[in-house]
């Protein structure tokens, strides 16, 4: 007798199940080629266990959007003001459950090979992830399973729930009812998002650090949905977070006061995995050298967005290309795919530091453009990035009392600005490390006490 739900083993979350309707996404083309999407391209090559790959993270953010699901919608948890956001009939509460956990579990069907690594160099303008994964959730493919589920599932609904109003509002028009964010920002908000709170713990897990980890259970058993009419101590107007639109109707997702210190964990974790895994000099260059390569090697210098063309290329066909061309030195690409694959990737020479950008704030730039004159532009590799905002994504916190106040008034944590991830790293040939160290040693004053214009 064929089995009506399923279990998977998972080592973050034990078990995730899955109804048989459920299982026929798992078993499609576009969601199989996940298996060989690795979550984080090349890292496991400074940290050995870090192989897992979109295929299970999508499992996972599934598993979770589910549990917030049912958190919030319980009767026990419902503030009365927002009670006709949520729908009264059952049949549409798990018409939206499942919705829900079909958009988790394709949110990242659109990811190219290893993820992350080269999207914004080599996909056209306007063009990203989450573009790619509404065109894969409209195909006729996945139109014909959602067709075929009892209750059958309106395209657009997982489309809305699986990319978020943000993000789909940047390439075509998008309106979400109260009821519709929520439900999306339970997948991609900034404050609770599942997406978020599944690469942390799964990151960190695989990777063998500690920095991903936080009482998510928690931190989950205290999200509510509450009305934005937020009490605030201050007589300035307050902006909301960039996950809601700013008028005085409707909902945010937000959390009982008694997951105030999980929410700090979430925070601090994020932080810490950007600081301490993700920013990691050694992983970048990887991504820079897999970026060379892509640029040489793919036919048209770029990825294609045809969806059928996207689904035949994953992490095992780029592997396989630079492999072969780190072998063949008349190949394209063949010194960033030696670089990968034989570990010369190019040496840290420098790292932005407090002492040089107090001197000079183009201290990183000035470095590289002198390094590239004496060791040669070929040789010498420069990593520049800047985040965009240090500032924690506010979302009311219901007090015992009864009051709603912000995140950021309750918590000097969550209030406060944690340190903007900023990234100056200049890189050097391994041949020409020890003669460049030398260099930088007698130079670095020299150096720093000149702008960017005058001739180094």
């Amino acid at each position: 007798m064929a089995k009506e739900f399923h279990e998977l083993r998972d080592p973050i979350h034990v078990f995730i199940r899955m109804d048989s309707d459920e299982r026929n996404v798992l078993n499609s083309r576009p969601f199989q080629r996940l298996r060989h999407i690795h979550q984080l391209a090349l890292t496991s090559l400074v940290y050995p266990g870090a192989t897992h790959m979109r295929f299970e993270h999508c499992l996972g953010v599934m598993e979770l959007a589910d549990r917030v699901y049912g958190v919030i919608t319980s009767p026990g948890n419902l503030h009365k003001d927002v009670r006709d956001i949520i729908p009264e009939n059952d049949d549409k509460k798990r018409y939206w459950r499942k919705a829900l956990r079909m958009a988790a579990l394709c949110h990242d069907l659109g990811h190219l090979p290893f993820s992350h690594a080269a999207e914004k160099e080599l996909l056209p303008p306007e063009w990203n992830h989450e573009r790619l994964t509404v065109d894969i959730i409209r195909c006729d493919e996945m139109r014909e399973i959602w067709d075929a589920m009892t209750p059958p599932l309106k395209t657009e609904d997982i489309v809305k729930l699986a990319v978020g109003e943000k993000e789909l509002s940047k390439f075509e028009q998008a309106t979400y009812s109260p009821w519709e964010s929520i439900l999306a920002e339970i997948i991609t908000g900034d404050s609770f998002g599942v997406d978020r709170i599944d690469y942390l713990l799964r990151d960190s897990y695989h990777a063998g650090v500690a920095y991903g980890k936080f009482d998510h259970y928690r931190l989950i058993d205290t999200l509510r949905i509450l009305p934005k009419k937020i009490e605030t101590t201050t007589s300035t107007d307050i902006e909301l977070n960039g996950d809601v639109s700013d008028d005085e109707q409707g909902a945010l997702l937000g959390i009982d006061e008694g997951g105030i210190h999980s929410a700090e964990a979430l925070l601090l974790a994020r932080y810490f995995m950007y600081t301490q895994l993700y920013f990691h000099p050694v992983r970048r260059i990887y991504d820079i050298h897999l970026k060379e390569f892509l640029k040489l090697w793919l036919p048209e210098g770029g990825f294609p967005v045809n969806v059928e063309k996207h689904l035949e290329i994953t992490d095992n066909e780029v592997t396989v290309g630079f492999l072969a061309a780190s072998r063949d030195p008349s190949t394209a690409g063949h010194i960033p795919a030696r670089r990968l694959v034989q570990r010369e990737h190019l040496r840290l020479l420098s790292q932005r530091n407090p002492d040089d950008v107090k001197r000079n704030p183009e201290a990183a730039r000035i470095i590289y453009e002198a390094a590239c004159k004496e060791f040669g532009s070929e040789s010498v590799q420069i990593d520049v990035y800047r985040q965009k905002s240090s500032e924690s994504p506010r979302f009311p916190v219901l007090k015992g009392d009864g009051r709603i106040v912000w995140s950021d008034e309750e918590s000097e944590i969550l209030g406060s600005k944690l340190p903007i991830l900023v990234i100056e790293s200049v890189y050097v040939s391994r041949e020409k490390l020890t003669a460049a160290q030398k260099w930088l040693a007698k130079k670095r004053e020299a150096l720093l006490d000149v702008s960017i214009e005058e001739d180094i």
